[in-house]
């Protein structure tokens, strides 16, 4: 027997549907702005790094950018080994909206342009020999057979953005490594 105060009624039915469905519209709005879809922003020669001011169209290899929830423009990174170090760093408490990265696969490695992909269906190389704005870098791309056939060619291991660890997104433009130094 059930309790008096305790029926289900339509109207509560119908709230807990309402509040589910708007739970689940809310989870599915990651890479969104007010429901709609976040684009990259293209960079042009004036474009600078967020970090060091950098000017992003001078330099080799992929590039990033990364919304906050807090401002409609993104901030952009002249290398992916700088966007992992932010976005991974145990500080970091600025919601994300939205990260992007070049796909070298399609981007021309020494001047890249457009081909911007969602980086966390990205997949990256990390290790290999070709270096990017600060030195080695993480080269991503949009198709794993793409990734594999760039490793294959210049070496490092092919991995999915949630494997990329923050030890494997070192600040230091290779100094550490840089055995002339």
């Amino acid at each position: 027997m059930t309790h008096p105060n305790r029926r289900h009624s339509p109207f509560r039915a119908t709230l807990l549907a309402a509040l589910a469905a708007g739970l689940l519209a809310a989870c599915g709005q990651a890479g969104t702005d007010g429901g709609k879809k976040l684009a990259a922003v293209e960079i042009d020669q004036n474009t600078t790094c967020s970090l060091d001011g950098m000017l992003l169209a001078d330099y080799p290899g992929p590039k990033a950018q990364i919304f906050y929830d807090d401002r409609p423009e993104p901030d952009f990174f002249c290398d992916t080994v700088e966007m992992f170090g932010i976005y991974l760093k145990p500080e970091q408490v600025r919601p994300v909206k939205a990260i992007f990265v070049q796909d070298m696969g399609k981007a021309d490695w020494n001047q890249p342009r457009d081909a911007w992909i969602d980086a966390k269906t990205a997949w990256y190389v990390v290790g290999s020999s070709r270096t990017g704005s600060m030195g080695p870098t993480i080269a991503s791309f949009a198709q794993q057979a793409d990734a594999q056939k760039f490793a294959g060619a210049h070496g490092g291991k092919v991995l999915a953005f949630d494997a990329v660890t923050p030890d494997m997104a070192i600040l230091d433009g290779g100094a550490l490594h840089d055995s002339k130094m």
